[in-house]
Protein backbone atom coordinates (compact mmCIF):
# COMPACT_ATOMS: atom_id res chain seq x y z
CA UNK A 1 0.00 0.00 0.00
CA UNK A 2 1.39 3.43 -0.96
CA UNK A 3 1.79 6.21 1.59
CA UNK A 4 -1.06 8.11 -0.06
CA UNK A 5 -3.39 5.11 0.33
CA UNK A 6 -2.64 4.48 4.01
CA UNK A 7 -5.18 5.49 6.61
CA UNK A 8 -3.81 8.54 8.42
CA UNK A 9 -2.21 7.91 11.81
CA UNK A 10 -4.13 9.72 14.56
CA UNK A 11 -2.02 11.25 17.32
CA UNK A 12 -3.23 10.54 20.84
CA UNK A 13 -3.80 13.99 22.38
CA UNK A 14 -3.23 12.59 25.88
CA UNK A 15 0.39 11.65 25.06
CA UNK A 16 0.14 8.29 26.82
CA UNK A 17 2.77 6.60 24.63
CA UNK A 18 4.88 9.13 22.76
CA UNK A 19 7.69 6.72 21.95
CA UNK A 20 5.30 3.92 20.98
CA UNK A 21 3.57 6.28 18.56
CA UNK A 22 6.94 7.37 17.16
CA UNK A 23 7.90 3.74 16.56
CA UNK A 24 4.61 2.99 14.81
CA UNK A 25 5.03 6.07 12.64
CA UNK A 26 8.56 5.00 11.66
CA UNK A 27 7.13 1.67 10.53
CA UNK A 28 5.07 3.61 7.98
CA UNK A 29 8.21 5.12 6.47
CA UNK A 30 10.15 8.36 6.74
CA UNK A 31 6.98 10.30 5.83
CA UNK A 32 3.45 9.34 6.87
CA UNK A 33 -0.03 10.83 6.81
CA UNK A 34 -1.30 11.86 10.24
CA UNK A 35 -4.34 13.46 11.87
CA UNK A 36 -3.90 16.02 14.63
CA UNK A 37 -6.41 16.53 17.46
CA UNK A 38 -9.40 18.35 16.05
CA UNK A 39 -9.28 16.39 12.79
CA UNK A 40 -6.58 18.46 11.07
CA UNK A 41 -4.63 16.46 8.48
CA UNK A 42 -0.86 16.70 8.00
CA UNK A 43 2.26 14.78 7.10
CA UNK A 44 4.67 13.55 9.79
CA UNK A 45 8.35 13.27 8.93
CA UNK A 46 10.15 10.73 11.13
CA UNK A 47 13.47 9.92 9.44
CA UNK A 48 16.38 11.85 10.92
CA UNK A 49 18.14 12.38 7.59
CA UNK A 50 14.90 13.52 5.95
CA UNK A 51 14.19 15.90 8.83
CA UNK A 52 17.70 17.36 8.69
CA UNK A 53 17.26 18.11 4.99
CA UNK A 54 13.76 19.50 5.47
CA UNK A 55 14.81 21.90 8.24
CA UNK A 56 17.22 23.68 5.89
CA UNK A 57 14.93 23.65 2.83
CA UNK A 58 13.66 27.18 1.94
CA UNK A 59 10.60 25.56 0.39
CA UNK A 60 9.38 24.73 3.90
CA UNK A 61 7.86 27.52 5.99
CA UNK A 62 6.48 27.96 9.51
CA UNK A 63 4.32 30.97 8.59
CA UNK A 64 0.68 29.85 8.56
CA UNK A 65 -0.52 33.28 7.42
CA UNK A 66 1.55 33.09 4.24
CA UNK A 67 1.79 29.39 3.45
CA UNK A 68 -1.09 27.40 4.97
CA UNK A 69 -4.20 27.98 2.87
CA UNK A 70 -6.32 25.88 5.24
CA UNK A 71 -5.62 28.52 7.91
CA UNK A 72 -5.91 31.67 5.83
CA UNK A 73 -9.04 30.44 4.01
CA UNK A 74 -10.78 29.67 7.29
CA UNK A 75 -10.93 25.89 6.83
CA UNK A 76 -9.10 25.65 10.17
CA UNK A 77 -11.05 27.73 12.66
CA UNK A 78 -9.53 29.90 15.33
CA UNK A 79 -11.39 27.71 17.81
CA UNK A 80 -9.16 24.74 16.92
CA UNK A 81 -7.65 23.56 20.25
CA UNK A 82 -4.11 23.88 18.84
CA UNK A 83 -4.71 27.23 17.12
CA UNK A 84 -2.30 29.15 19.34
CA UNK A 85 0.54 27.05 17.97
CA UNK A 86 0.03 28.56 14.51
CA UNK A 87 -1.62 31.94 15.29
CA UNK A 88 1.38 33.42 17.12
CA UNK A 89 3.69 35.62 15.07
CA UNK A 90 7.23 35.35 16.34
CA UNK A 91 10.67 34.48 15.07
CA UNK A 92 9.89 30.75 15.03
CA UNK A 93 6.77 31.12 12.89
CA UNK A 94 8.30 33.79 10.65
CA UNK A 95 9.69 33.00 7.21
CA UNK A 96 12.65 34.27 5.22
CA UNK A 97 13.65 37.89 5.80
CA UNK A 98 11.02 38.28 8.53
CA UNK A 99 12.57 35.41 10.43
CA UNK A 100 16.07 36.82 10.09
CA UNK A 101 14.89 40.26 11.26
CA UNK A 102 13.21 38.91 14.39
CA UNK A 103 15.93 36.41 15.25
CA UNK A 104 18.61 39.09 15.05
CA UNK A 105 16.79 41.18 17.67
CA UNK A 106 17.08 38.48 20.36
CA UNK A 107 20.15 36.50 19.28
CA UNK A 108 22.53 38.75 21.22
CA UNK A 109 21.01 37.54 24.50
CA UNK A 110 22.06 33.95 23.76
CA UNK A 111 25.61 34.26 22.43
CA UNK A 112 28.18 31.82 23.80
CA UNK A 113 29.79 34.67 25.74
CA UNK A 114 26.51 35.79 27.34
CA UNK A 115 25.63 32.23 28.31
CA UNK A 116 29.10 31.68 29.79
CA UNK A 117 28.64 34.80 31.91
CA UNK A 118 25.41 33.31 33.27
CA UNK A 119 27.13 30.12 34.46
CA UNK A 120 28.08 31.29 37.97
CA UNK A 121 24.55 32.50 38.61
CA UNK A 122 23.01 29.26 37.30
CA UNK A 123 25.34 27.29 39.58
CA UNK A 124 24.34 29.48 42.53
CA UNK A 125 20.63 28.97 41.86
CA UNK A 126 21.13 25.21 41.46
CA UNK A 127 23.01 25.01 44.77
CA UNK A 128 20.29 27.00 46.55
CA UNK A 129 17.71 24.53 45.26
CA UNK A 130 19.79 21.52 46.31
CA UNK A 131 20.08 22.89 49.84
CA UNK A 132 16.33 23.50 49.76
CA UNK A 133 15.82 19.84 48.80
CA UNK A 134 17.94 18.80 51.76
CA UNK A 135 15.61 20.73 54.05
CA UNK A 136 12.52 18.74 53.04
CA UNK A 137 11.22 16.12 55.52
CA UNK A 138 13.55 13.13 55.53
CA UNK A 139 12.31 9.68 54.56
CA UNK A 140 9.34 10.74 52.43
CA UNK A 141 9.37 10.52 48.60
CA UNK A 142 9.95 13.85 46.87
CA UNK A 143 8.51 14.97 43.53
CA UNK A 144 11.73 16.12 41.90
CA UNK A 145 9.87 17.85 39.06
CA UNK A 146 7.93 19.97 41.53
CA UNK A 147 10.85 20.61 43.88
CA UNK A 148 13.84 20.93 41.55
CA UNK A 149 13.70 20.33 37.79
CA UNK A 150 11.02 22.96 37.16
CA UNK A 151 12.37 25.47 39.67
CA UNK A 152 15.84 25.77 38.16
CA UNK A 153 14.83 26.89 34.62
CA UNK A 154 11.97 28.96 36.04
CA UNK A 155 14.32 30.98 38.25
CA UNK A 156 17.00 31.28 35.56
CA UNK A 157 14.52 32.50 32.95
CA UNK A 158 12.68 34.73 35.41
CA UNK A 159 15.91 36.60 36.08
CA UNK A 160 16.83 36.70 32.39
CA UNK A 161 13.41 38.12 31.48
CA UNK A 162 12.82 40.22 34.61
CA UNK A 163 9.69 38.33 35.67
CA UNK A 164 8.54 39.04 39.25
CA UNK A 165 7.51 36.28 41.65
CA UNK A 166 3.77 36.84 41.39
CA UNK A 167 3.84 36.23 37.62
CA UNK A 168 6.13 33.19 37.74
CA UNK A 169 3.55 30.92 39.36
CA UNK A 170 0.87 32.02 36.91
CA UNK A 171 3.16 31.43 33.94
CA UNK A 172 4.00 27.94 35.11
CA UNK A 173 0.30 27.03 35.28
CA UNK A 174 -0.38 28.65 31.91
CA UNK A 175 2.53 26.90 30.18
CA UNK A 176 1.35 23.54 31.49
CA UNK A 177 -2.00 24.26 29.86
CA UNK A 178 -0.33 25.47 26.67
CA UNK A 179 1.36 22.11 26.14
CA UNK A 180 -1.55 19.95 27.35
CA UNK A 181 -2.85 18.81 23.97
CA UNK A 182 -5.77 16.95 25.54
CA UNK A 183 -7.32 20.28 26.56
CA UNK A 184 -10.83 21.09 25.37
CA UNK A 185 -11.54 23.99 23.02
CA UNK A 186 -12.83 26.05 25.96
CA UNK A 187 -9.79 25.25 28.13
CA UNK A 188 -7.36 26.05 25.33
CA UNK A 189 -9.09 29.35 24.56
CA UNK A 190 -9.18 30.41 28.22
CA UNK A 191 -5.54 29.45 28.71
CA UNK A 192 -4.49 31.41 25.62
CA UNK A 193 -6.32 34.49 26.87
CA UNK A 194 -4.65 34.14 30.25
CA UNK A 195 -1.25 33.80 28.58
CA UNK A 196 -1.64 37.06 26.67
CA UNK A 197 -3.05 38.84 29.72
CA UNK A 198 -0.06 37.78 31.83
CA UNK A 199 2.51 38.73 29.20
CA UNK A 200 0.88 42.14 28.77
CA UNK A 201 1.07 42.63 32.53
CA UNK A 202 4.79 41.87 32.36
CA UNK A 203 5.24 44.39 29.53
CA UNK A 204 3.35 47.07 31.47
CA UNK A 205 5.50 46.41 34.54
CA UNK A 206 8.76 46.59 32.63
CA UNK A 207 7.69 49.72 30.75
CA UNK A 208 7.12 51.39 34.12
CA UNK A 209 10.24 49.90 35.72
CA UNK A 210 12.77 48.88 33.06
CA UNK A 211 15.74 46.79 34.14
CA UNK A 212 18.77 44.94 32.83
CA UNK A 213 16.69 42.12 31.37
CA UNK A 214 15.65 40.78 27.99
CA UNK A 215 12.05 42.00 28.29
CA UNK A 216 13.18 45.58 28.90
CA UNK A 217 15.62 45.35 25.99
CA UNK A 218 12.90 44.18 23.58
CA UNK A 219 10.53 46.88 24.84
CA UNK A 220 13.20 49.48 24.09
CA UNK A 221 13.53 48.18 20.53
CA UNK A 222 9.75 48.29 20.10
CA UNK A 223 9.21 51.73 21.64
CA UNK A 224 12.17 53.41 19.97
CA UNK A 225 11.25 52.25 16.47
CA UNK A 226 7.97 50.41 15.95
CA UNK A 227 9.00 49.47 12.41
CA UNK A 228 11.56 47.01 13.81
CA UNK A 229 9.14 45.17 16.11
CA UNK A 230 5.35 45.40 16.27
CA UNK A 231 3.51 45.11 19.58
CA UNK A 232 2.14 41.68 18.63
CA UNK A 233 5.62 40.51 17.63
CA UNK A 234 6.94 41.76 20.97
CA UNK A 235 4.34 39.81 22.93
CA UNK A 236 4.54 36.69 20.78
CA UNK A 237 8.33 36.56 20.90
CA UNK A 238 8.29 36.82 24.68
CA UNK A 239 5.77 33.97 24.77
CA UNK A 240 8.01 31.89 22.52
CA UNK A 241 11.25 32.55 24.36
CA UNK A 242 9.89 31.89 27.83
CA UNK A 243 7.61 28.92 27.10
CA UNK A 244 10.11 27.10 24.88
CA UNK A 245 13.04 27.82 27.17
CA UNK A 246 11.18 26.69 30.25
CA UNK A 247 9.33 23.57 29.05
CA UNK A 248 12.17 21.97 27.11
CA UNK A 249 14.66 22.44 29.95
CA UNK A 250 12.28 21.05 32.57
CA UNK A 251 11.74 17.97 30.38
CA UNK A 252 15.45 17.61 29.63
CA UNK A 253 16.32 17.64 33.34
CA UNK A 254 13.55 15.22 34.32
CA UNK A 255 14.21 12.83 31.45
CA UNK A 256 17.95 12.78 32.15
CA UNK A 257 17.44 12.06 35.86
CA UNK A 258 14.94 9.28 35.13
CA UNK A 259 17.18 7.70 32.49
CA UNK A 260 20.25 7.75 34.71
CA UNK A 261 18.37 6.25 37.66
CA UNK A 262 16.80 3.58 35.45
CA UNK A 263 20.23 2.71 34.00
CA UNK A 264 22.63 2.48 36.97
CA UNK A 265 25.51 1.13 34.85
CA UNK A 266 25.35 4.28 32.72
CA UNK A 267 25.20 6.47 35.83
CA UNK A 268 28.27 4.65 37.16
CA UNK A 269 30.18 5.50 33.97
CA UNK A 270 29.51 9.20 34.50
CA UNK A 271 30.25 9.14 38.22
CA UNK A 272 33.56 7.37 37.58
CA UNK A 273 34.63 9.90 34.96
CA UNK A 274 34.56 7.39 32.10
CA UNK A 275 31.82 9.55 30.59
CA UNK A 276 30.97 13.21 31.19
CA UNK A 277 27.77 14.79 32.43
CA UNK A 278 27.59 16.42 29.02
CA UNK A 279 27.52 12.96 27.44
CA UNK A 280 24.52 12.05 29.61
CA UNK A 281 22.79 15.27 28.59
CA UNK A 282 23.30 14.63 24.87
CA UNK A 283 22.15 11.01 25.09
CA UNK A 284 19.06 12.05 27.08
CA UNK A 285 18.28 14.65 24.41
CA UNK A 286 18.57 11.97 21.75
CA UNK A 287 16.64 9.11 23.32
CA UNK A 288 13.92 11.28 24.90
CA UNK A 289 13.55 14.47 22.86
CA UNK A 290 12.02 17.12 25.19
CA UNK A 291 9.79 18.19 22.33
CA UNK A 292 8.32 15.04 20.81
CA UNK A 293 6.52 16.55 17.81
CA UNK A 294 6.84 20.05 16.38
CA UNK A 295 3.78 21.62 14.79
CA UNK A 296 3.51 22.96 12.13
CA UNK A 297 5.46 23.63 8.97
CA UNK A 298 4.06 24.14 5.45
CA UNK A 299 5.18 23.36 1.92
CA UNK A 300 5.73 26.64 0.06
CA UNK A 301 5.70 24.62 -3.16
CA UNK A 302 5.64 20.92 -4.02
CA UNK A 303 8.52 19.25 -2.15
CA UNK A 304 9.68 15.65 -2.41
CA UNK A 305 10.73 14.12 0.92
CA UNK A 306 11.60 10.48 1.41
CA UNK A 307 10.00 9.57 -1.91
CA UNK A 308 6.74 11.36 -1.04
CA UNK A 309 5.60 14.63 -2.60
CA UNK A 310 4.31 17.18 -0.11
CA UNK A 311 1.94 19.36 -2.10
CA UNK A 312 2.05 23.14 -1.89
CA UNK A 313 0.18 24.20 1.26
CA UNK A 314 0.38 20.82 3.00
CA UNK A 315 1.02 20.92 6.75
CA UNK A 316 4.01 19.06 8.21
CA UNK A 317 4.79 17.68 11.67
CA UNK A 318 8.44 17.10 12.59
CA UNK A 319 8.72 14.03 14.83
CA UNK A 320 11.84 14.61 16.92
CA UNK A 321 10.93 11.64 19.12
CA UNK A 322 11.06 9.34 16.08
CA UNK A 323 14.24 10.92 14.70
CA UNK A 324 16.11 10.47 17.96
CA UNK A 325 15.58 6.71 17.78
CA UNK A 326 16.00 6.32 14.03
CA UNK A 327 17.86 2.98 13.61
CA UNK A 328 19.27 4.15 10.29
CA UNK A 329 21.34 6.71 12.22
CA UNK A 330 21.60 5.30 15.74
CA UNK A 331 21.56 1.54 15.14
CA UNK A 332 19.16 -1.22 16.09
CA UNK A 333 19.59 -0.42 19.79
CA UNK A 334 18.56 3.20 19.24
CA UNK A 335 15.96 2.95 22.02
CA UNK A 336 18.62 2.20 24.65
CA UNK A 337 20.30 4.85 26.82
CA UNK A 338 24.06 4.68 26.23
CA UNK A 339 26.14 7.65 27.44
CA UNK A 340 29.13 6.51 25.35
CA UNK A 341 27.14 6.04 22.14
CA UNK A 342 29.22 7.29 19.23
CA UNK A 343 26.25 9.15 17.71
CA UNK A 344 24.94 10.64 20.98
CA UNK A 345 25.46 14.21 19.74
CA UNK A 346 23.91 13.51 16.33
CA UNK A 347 20.37 14.37 17.36
CA UNK A 348 18.00 17.12 16.27
CA UNK A 349 16.28 17.76 19.59
CA UNK A 350 17.14 21.47 19.45
CA UNK A 351 16.21 21.67 15.79
CA UNK A 352 18.53 22.36 12.87
CA UNK A 353 19.13 25.09 10.33
CA UNK A 354 17.69 28.62 10.50
CA UNK A 355 15.34 27.78 13.40
CA UNK A 356 17.96 26.07 15.57
CA UNK A 357 17.10 26.78 19.20
CA UNK A 358 18.77 29.97 20.42
CA UNK A 359 18.67 28.74 24.01
CA UNK A 360 20.30 25.36 23.35
CA UNK A 361 23.62 26.27 24.99
CA UNK A 362 21.84 27.67 28.04
CA UNK A 363 19.70 24.52 28.41
CA UNK A 364 22.76 22.29 28.09
CA UNK A 365 24.63 24.32 30.68
CA UNK A 366 21.70 24.23 33.12
CA UNK A 367 21.40 20.46 32.69
CA UNK A 368 25.09 19.73 33.24
CA UNK A 369 25.20 21.86 36.38
CA UNK A 370 21.95 20.43 37.73
CA UNK A 371 22.83 16.76 37.11
CA UNK A 372 26.35 17.05 38.47
CA UNK A 373 25.16 18.79 41.64
CA UNK A 374 22.16 16.54 42.20
CA UNK A 375 23.94 13.20 41.82
CA UNK A 376 27.06 14.34 43.68
CA UNK A 377 25.26 15.80 46.68
CA UNK A 378 22.58 13.10 46.85
CA UNK A 379 24.70 9.99 46.10
CA UNK A 380 21.96 7.54 47.17
CA UNK A 381 19.26 9.16 44.99
CA UNK A 382 16.83 6.60 43.59
CA UNK A 383 13.42 6.45 41.93
CA UNK A 384 10.55 5.93 44.37
CA UNK A 385 8.54 4.02 41.73
CA UNK A 386 9.47 1.64 38.90
CA UNK A 387 10.54 3.55 35.74
CA UNK A 388 7.55 2.19 33.81
CA UNK A 389 5.20 3.70 36.41
CA UNK A 390 6.27 7.29 35.68
CA UNK A 391 3.28 9.14 34.21
CA UNK A 392 3.87 11.09 30.99
CA UNK A 393 2.63 14.61 30.41
CA UNK A 394 -0.76 14.91 28.73
CA UNK A 395 0.80 16.01 25.48
CA UNK A 396 1.94 14.60 22.16
CA UNK A 397 4.11 17.73 21.76
CA UNK A 398 5.90 18.00 25.10
CA UNK A 399 7.79 14.89 26.26
CA UNK A 400 8.29 14.70 30.01
CA UNK A 401 6.78 13.45 33.27
CA UNK A 402 3.87 14.81 35.27
CA UNK A 403 5.85 14.10 38.40
CA UNK A 404 9.20 12.48 39.22
CA UNK A 405 8.99 10.76 42.63
CA UNK A 406 12.39 9.99 44.14
CA UNK A 407 13.96 9.06 47.44
CA UNK A 408 16.77 11.54 48.04
CA UNK A 409 18.84 9.75 50.67
CA UNK A 410 21.66 11.50 52.58
CA UNK A 411 22.74 14.99 51.52
CA UNK A 412 26.48 15.54 51.34
CA UNK A 413 26.39 19.16 50.20
CA UNK A 414 28.76 21.82 51.49
CA UNK A 415 26.37 23.70 53.78
CA UNK A 416 24.17 21.40 55.84
CA UNK A 417 26.23 18.26 56.31
CA UNK A 418 24.27 15.02 56.39
CA UNK A 419 20.56 15.05 55.71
Amino acid sequence: MSVEQQCPFAFDPSGRDVQGEAARLRERGAVARVVLPGGVGAWAVTGQREIRALLTDPRISKDAYRHWPAWTDGDIAGSWPLAIWVSVQNMVTAYGEEHRRLRKLVAAAFTARRVALLRPRVAEIAQDLLVRLAGLPAGAPVDLRQEFTHLLPMRVLAELFGIPGELRVRLRRIIAGFFRTSASVEEARANGADLYLTMNELLALRRDMPGEDLTSALIAVRDEDGSRLTEKELVDNLILLYTAGYETTVNLLGNAVALLLANPDELALVRSGRAAWGDAVEEALRVEAPGANAILRYAVEDVEVGGVVLARGDAVVISYAAAGRDPAVHGENAGEFDVRRAARREHLSFGHGPHYCLGASLARMEAEIALSGLFTQFPALRLAVPPQSLRPLESFISNGHRELPVELGPFTGPDTGTR
